[in-house]
């Protein structure tokens, strides 16, 4: 073990970074079965049929959510935010109608007593409820989005679906266990690990888990840990098994009645049957339902942004000073007019979003780490400025303000809980690594081995003429094409709009094989370089 104070030696951080990419990268989608709109426009591709037409709502899926999004809008009309702000506690009986209406169950199936509404709607229902309260969204998403119920669809046996999705269905709440005090964004630093037992059924987990969401209600866990293979695996766990221990109850800066808690697994016997997918696929596994579950954050964004701006256009309108409402004066009407747009946008991308994924016919783990990264930022600088518009009033209270008889608008409350957004699901800077390594996907796989340092005389040669074939043609056209008038003609007064993003897509890719030109394999290290391009 190295000494606190002993430096640490340059071989062994180079091992450590080196193991933490294999980890990584052997839990990577590797394969694109499908078409995605963002990886074509990193590689100068403005592939407009993706996404356009707008994809319309189903008729018949809309009918069937009403009833319930109708109950859901009355329930939320009795909750009281600040309450469970002030308290931490979301009460029972709100917990108990959630369950009674089937809203843990919302994507699961009709023949497993779920909803079998679809994704479009479930990130439609996790917006509404963000808006009002973020703790019920923390819960519900927790264990809808990332939780037992999605992995356990994609990748479950039929005797692991009938066994447990039925009671997930009925409100058996569920958490997703990966991050742990030393594994963060680093999943190679885990440490939980499950030996096989004697009798060759079952496993043996060791391990602690932190800031699990629904961890300290949960009934049921799907939980990653190293196996024998040194390969992650996903195991379905009962919370009331023995050696299952419930060691302290997080709290945090919002959020306040959200369930999250630090777990410990000691000896706990864990069926083989209990393995998700199959051993050894655990960490991917995570990252593909990762993929559409991070959807529910872009929709929370959208929807509290949507009530937000109402919420500032009402008080601008009402707050008089210097003899006119605040909303006249030209400093506010900008800031409500920048609110607002961006609003409408966020709406968009996260409707957008979800119905890609609900099409089944393309790729969307860009779209929807695109989304997430988009949405929460600008929602962020959204309610920043709305606290900036009320004054004292927005960094106040809601409690405070009721007590003197003014309207208990909880901005501060909003502020408090959005922060997190930026963090859930992969912070913001990890995300954009995460974009920037897949838009570079389609280069490493023409040109991986002539940027590897590792890479033998032989191998690098094949690769070069490879790379020349590809590029030879590749190349031109990114500088070469037509992005003026009469081209997207059909959509009027944006048309010099589409062709500028045409030629900017195109000016993009170029700048990104530059940037693979300039660095290199040195390249994954200049973070800075990549977050300019992804932001772009």
């Amino acid at each position: 073990m190295t000494e606190l104070n002993s430096p640490v030696r340059p071989e062994h951080v180079d091992a450590s970074a080196h193991r933490s990419r294999a980890v990584a990268e052997a839990a990577r989608q590797t394969e694109w079965a499908h078409p995605s709109f963002m990886r074509e426009l990193f590689a100068g591709k403005l592939c407009l049929d993706y996404i356009h037409p707008y994809p319309a709502e189903d008729p018949d899926e809309s009918a069937r959510a009403k009833p319930f999004l109708d109950r859901l809008t009355q329930l939320l009309k009795n909750v009281d935010a600040d309450r469970i702000d002030r308290e931490g506690k979301i009460p029972p009986i709100i917990v108990a109608e959630l369950k009674a209406m089937g809203a843990f169950g919302i994507m699961i199936p009709q023949e497993y007593g779920g909803l079998g509404l679809s994704l479009r709607t479930y990130v439609k229902v996790i917006g509404m409820v963000t808006s009002v309260d973020a703790a019920l969204t923390a819960m519900l998403s927790a264990h809808q989005s990332i939780g037992v119920p999605k992995p356990l669809m994609m990748f479950g046996t039929d005797a692991q679906k009938k066994k447990y999705l039925p009671r997930l269905a009925r409100g058996a709440i569920s958490a997703f266990a990966l991050t742990e005090a030393d594994a963060g964004s680093d999943p190679a630093r885990i440490t939980s690990h499950a030996e096989l037992a004697e009798d060759g059924n079952s496993y043996i987990l060791n391990g602690e888990k932190l800031w699990i969401t629904n961890g300290t209600v949960a009934e049921l866990i799907v939980i990653m840990a190293y196996t024998g293979s040194h390969r992650i695996t996903a195991f379905i766990v009962e919370a009331d098994w023995p050696g299952v221990e419930i060691v302290q109850r997080c709290e945090f800066m919002g959020i306040k009645a959200m369930e999250n808690g630090l777990i410990r697994f000691t000896n706990v016997r864990v069926p083989k049957e209990n393995i998700l997918w199959r051993e050894g696929a655990g960490l991917k596994l995570a990252l593909i339902t990762l993929n559409t579950g991070r959807l529910a954050l872009p929709a929370s964004a959208a929807f509290c942004a949507l009530r937000v701006v109402a919420l500032i256009r009402e008080w601008a309108g009402s707050r008089t000073q210097w003899g006119r409402p605040i909303g006249k004066h030209d400093a506010v009407a900008q800031m409500i007019g920048h609110m607002g747009a961006a609003s409408f946008a966020l709406e968009s991308i996260a409707d957008l979003s979800a119905a890609l994924a609900d099409k089944g016919e393309a790729d969307i783990r860009l779209e929807a780490a695109v989304a997430k990264l988009y949405n929460t930022e600008i929602y962020w600088r959204i309610i920043d400025d709305a606290l900036q518009i009320r004054g004292g009033r927005g960094y106040e209270t809601a409690d405070s303000l009721r007590q003197r008889g003014e309207t208990p608008i909880g901005i501060e409350r909003m502020l408090r809980d959005a922060r997190v957004l930026r963090i859930f699901e992969g912070s913001s800077e990890i995300i954009k690594l995460f974009i920037a390594r897949e838009a570079l996907d389609m280069h490493l796989a023409v040109a991986e081995d002539l940027v590897n340092p590792k890479t033998s005389v032989v191998k690098k040669l094949i690769a070069l003429l490879h790379s020349l074939g590809f590029y030879a043609v590749w190349y031109p056209g990114r500088w070469f094409g037509w992005s003026h008038w009469p081209r997207y003609r059909e959509f009027g007064e944006l048309t010099n709009d589409m062709c500028y993003i045409n030629r900017s897509s195109r000016r993009l890719a170029r700048t990104l094989f530059h940037a693979m030109l300039r660095f290199g394999a040195r390249l994954e290290r200049r973070q800075a370089v990549l977050g300019r391009l992804v932001d772009i």
